[in-house]
């Protein structure tokens, strides 16, 4: 039997990489539970989760409410509850109106109003309401802790009801939230990277209390959201429980590291997967290439310039979003993410418009043969690939399942996503690194629309992990092009890594 060729034994190398990174993040992601009790409930339409610890009940315990912020969601906040649960105390999460499996709407979301303030407030009241009729939960012993969004709606809520003992906002947004002499117990905890306005509240809160009620936390080296996951703010969110219950030194990092590892290995999984598209003599633009690795000839029209995919690109991005921002965009129910997804369909309308008005044609699909083959091969990817992101995603980080409005918004979103990477690939004319390049243009003109104001604000948000899954599709689609696959095939399994996120993720407005 010949030994395995270079190219058989890279897929083996793969697989086996991608299968002990997912047995990893699997093996984490058990830890993470170990010792722990969870309970989900919806109460009043809002989706609860209970975490505490494993085992017969003794005391009476503090009870904690979690709140997220703006496109977060009670998954996100998890390793939070695993801390405050490990010492002792009961944890609420909940799912804010339009956020992670909360079907509702938010009101105004993206923006701060009052009918979104009541509705907040509606939620943290149901969710301290089931707190308080949980067994063994202490009525008197109450913690609230809120990450932006989520900061503001628990620290006004502290202010308008003393009973609650403590008050831990990560990312306090403003510091008029707290009114002037308001005697209640807080911890400000924001991280060493964040927005100046952040920062600042922060310090300007932390000024204003009576002496020993404000307590400022500084989690070093961390940004809006990573400071979720810093030590130093879940050893300040333990030291807030009253009666500081003993407990392990919490392990804030296990549930993002486990999900990491399954990205990685669902990522690298593809890889070994694409093999099962029909083998094919990949053509590329400047047309099939010779043994030696040069262009053999030119498949119809003349030779494109190096420059000119730049050309298009450029202007095309530019003009999709400076036509996309007086648009009405918020018609769609989907914050932010209803001005991301009409910006991508123009921009993708116009990346191949102008591909086509300057070089006619379309990327070489190589030959033809297998078209059944490469057909059942493409819904097999199209499915791996919405598993390997939502999966990862809804373990680990935050809400990724379709839930209410999603389930249309999903095919809509995905619908734009897919005229944008469909007009990268005939703007690149097939070549990876410029198909890269465009969706990182793509990535800095969002935010450069953000911060002029061409976009709502909170796109800043949404544009790190735009520019991730964009670098994620691109890796796929080099993966997919270097088979000879079809044109349309690497932009329709990169619409997937695109859409899901975007749709599952962003509030329902």
């Amino acid at each position: 039997m010949p030994a395995p060729g270079p190219a058989p034994r890279r897929l083996l190398v793969f697989g086996a990489i991608a299968l002990l990174a997912v047995v990893l993040g699997t093996l984490l992601l058990v830890r993470a539970d170990a010792g722990l009790s969870t309970r989900r409930a919806i109460v009043a339409g809002v989706p609860l989760t209970e975490v505490r610890q494993a085992g017969p009940g003794g005391e009476r315990r503090p009870g904690v409410v979690i709140a997220h912020g703006f496109a977060g969601s009670a998954r996100l906040m998890r390793s939070l509850a695993d801390s405050v649960a490990r010492h002792g105390a009961v944890a609420v999460l909940l799912d804010f109106a339009g956020h992670g499996a909360n079907p509702s709407r938010l009101p105004g979301a993206g923006r701060d109003d009052e009918r979104a303030r009541a509705v907040l407030s509606h939620d943290l009241d149901v969710a301290l309401a089931w707190l308080r009729s949980r067994p063994g939960v202490d009525g008197d012993q109450l913690v609230l802790i809120g990450h932006s969004m989520g900061a503001g709606a628990v620290t006004r809520y502290a202010v308008a009801h003393p009973e609650i003992a403590r008050t831990v906002a990560v990312s306090l947004p403003d510091a008029g939230e707290v009114p002037a002499g308001w005697a209640g117990n807080l911890t400000l905890v924001v991280g060493g990277l964040e927005f100046p306005d952040f920062r600042r509240a922060a310090e300007e809160v932390a000024r204003g209390g009576p002496p020993g009620t404000r307590e400022r936390v500084v989690a070093p080296g961390t940004e809006h959201i990573s400071v979720l996951f810093a030590p130093r703010t879940h050893d300040a969110v333990v030291a807030a429980l009253p009666g500081r219950p003993g407990g392990p030194a919490p392990a804030p990092l296990i549930r993002p590291a486990a999900a990491a590892l399954l990205l990685l290995g669902l990522g690298l999984g593809f890889v070994p997967l694409a093999d099962l598209l029909p083998r094919r003599r990949p053509v590329t633009a400047a047309g099939p290439r010779s043994s030696a690795g040069r262009p053999a000839s030119a498949p119809g029209g003349p030779p494109s310039r190096p420059s000119s995919w730049l050309a298009v690109a450029l202007p095309a991005v530019g003009l999709g979003a400076a036509l996309t921002a007086p648009l009405p965009t918020a018609r769609l129910p989907l914050a932010v993410g209803g001005h991301v997804a009409v910006f991508l369909l123009l921009t993708g309308a116009l990346l191949a418009g102008g591909h086509l008005l300057f070089r006619p044609g379309r990327p070489p699909a190589g030959d033809t043969a297998g078209p059944w083959r490469t057909a059942v091969v493409a819904v097999v990817l199209l499915g791996y690939a919405a598993l390997a992101v939502a999966l990862p995603l809804h373990l680990g980080f935050t809400s990724a399942a379709p839930v209410g409005s999603r389930w249309w918004l999903l095919p809509l979103v995905a619908l734009c996503c897919l005229v944008f990477l469909l007009g990268a690939e005939l703007a690149a004319e097939g070549r990876g690194g410029r198909y890269a390049a465009i969706g990182g243009i793509a990535a800095a003109v969002l935010a450069g629309a953000a911060v002029s104001g061409l976009a709502p604000g909170f796109v800043l948000l949404v544009v790190p992990l735009f520019a991730a899954l964009v670098a994620w599709q691109a890796a796929w689609a080099g993966v997919v092009r270097r088979r000879g696959a079809p044109w349309w095939l690497p932009a329709a399994v990169g619409t997937v890594l695109l859409a899901w996120p975007v749709a599952t993720t962003l509030p329902l407005a």
